[in-house]
Order: C-alpha cells, then structure tokens, then sequence
C-alpha cells in the first residue's frame, strides 16, 4: 500500500504558501508506515516547531492499474474518505529552500491520518462534496471538491500514467487554504458534508 498525495490543488491555498500554481499535478508520496493507527493520538516530533494539520478528501484504489483512461477512472475506486497530511512546515520550508526533497517533513511516522471509509455512491456527485477540519471545536478549514484544480478521476488518471496503482492505494486529494498549526491538547475533528469521519488528540 503506498500514499500518493497531491500538492497545491487548491487556489486559495497555493496562494496562503505564497507558491507558484503548477501547470500539471505536484504528487509526492508518503511511506505506509506514515499511517497512524487508528485510535492514536498524534504525538507532535521533537525535530518540528512547527507542525501544520492539512485536511483532505481521500479515495482508496480498489483494483490493479497504470495508464488509466480519465473516463474509465471511476472504476477503479469505489469509497471516499478524509485525512490529514501533517506536515513539518519549518522542516519543508527548509528543504525546499535548498531544493531538496520533502519526505522528511511529509512521511514521518504517524504524519497521515486516515478516517473511516464510505461508499461513493452515497454522494450524488464527487465533484461538489463540501467538507471541514475543526480545531477545538472551531472551524479552520473548508473545502469543496469543486474547486479542485484536477478532479478526482483526473487525479486518478495522471498518477497512474508514472505509478501502477494497486489495491489499498490511497490518493490524497489535496487541501484547501487554511492550514496551521496544531499544538499539545488540541482536538482535530474531520467531517464530509457534516458527517464526522475522524477525531484526534494532538499530544
């Protein structure tokens, strides 16, 4: 099982980082062992003063494929879901300074967060599903698929042409603006047309 993930597929948010809007997908991957268990707190690493929380709409890969046909994308999945792509921002910014990968600031462990799944055919359509992160009972990021700058099936279809997808992969989505900081005792809830999908401590 990999983490494939999409970086700045949201206007506002590319804008919020002061970064350039990419013409094609920016994707990175995270290691399985990214994951965190569930029923885990998330433990802040003594190698970041600055860990951001990132919300995004995830889809699980349900079968074998590469090259797959933007029209033929929406067979290869068949449950959403919503996570977090923590990120070490200090440790990035550092990084990317130097033009350096990001894996240390995007795959340490317990970095993806991952809630329950849901089958797609409960949404009448992918492309305007609306969801939120709460920070402490406030609202601090909210999206909606139809401001993705590549849909889903196009995501799908992109990513597969570099990477043969498999079973249990899952594709990160992108965030929308308003991430930031998370600190000790805060609590994290995610929700996808206000159903809750997952609730974290931050340690």
């Amino acid at each position: 099982m990999k983490l494939i993930c999409i970086g700045r597929n949201y206007a506002a948010h590319i804008d919020e980082l002061e970064n350039e809007r990419p013409t094609e997908p920016v994707v990175f991957i995270k290691p399985d062992s990214a994951v965190l268990p569930k029923e885990q707190d998330f433990y802040i690493p003594g190698f970041s003063k600055e860990i951001h929380y990132e919300v995004e709409v995830l889809v699980k890969i349900r079968k074998v494929g590469k090259h797959i046909s933007k029209e033929f994308a929406h067979k290869y999945y068949d449950e959403i879901g919503l996570g977090i792509d923590f990120t070490a921002r200090d440790v990035q910014s550092q990084l990317k300074a130097k033009g350096l990968p990001w894996e240390k600031a995007k795959g340490f462990d317990g970095a993806a967060v991952i809630g329950k799944w849901i089958s797609k055919n409960k949404y009448e359509n992918l492309d305007k599903l609306g969801f939120s992160l709460l920070k402490n009972g406030e609202i601090v990021q909210k999206g909606d698929t139809g401001l993705m700058l590549w849909k889903i099936d196009e995501l799908i279809s992109y990513v597969s042409t570099y990477f043969m997808l498999k079973k249990g992969d899952i594709l990160f989505t992108g965030t929308p603006a308003g991430v930031g900081k998370v600190a000790t005792n805060d609590y994290l809830q995610g929700r996808i047309e206000g159903e809750e999908f997952f609730a974290i401590h931050i340690r």
